[in-house]
């Protein structure tokens, strides 16, 4: 769901559907230099919220998705203006 409306606004997003566990995921989506990792957990789901984690790894916590979707569009029409 997370991932329709991600792409529903635009935003390159994809699904790590592996069967990895969710450490080795991260790793891998750092070394990749991936500039959000979103992680939906059973409670996440549950909330309605998603867990945003950085490129750096840091975790920024559980945030609603309209929220995160709103601070990304924003992120990405201030490069857009930079450029």
């Amino acid at each position: 769901k997370v991932y329709e409306k991600l792409d529903a606004e635009g935003i390159r997003a994809q699904v790590d559907s592996r069967s990895e566990k969710l450490g080795w995921k991260i790793r891998e989506a750092q070394k990749e230099k991936v500039p959000y990792m979103i992680i939906v957990g059973e409670k996440d789901e549950a909330e309605g919220t998603v867990s945003v984690r950085n490129r750096g790894g840091v975790d920024e916590g559980a945030l609603d998705p309209k929220e995160f979707i709103a601070r990304v569009k924003k992120e990405i029409a201030e490069k857009v203006s930079d450029q």
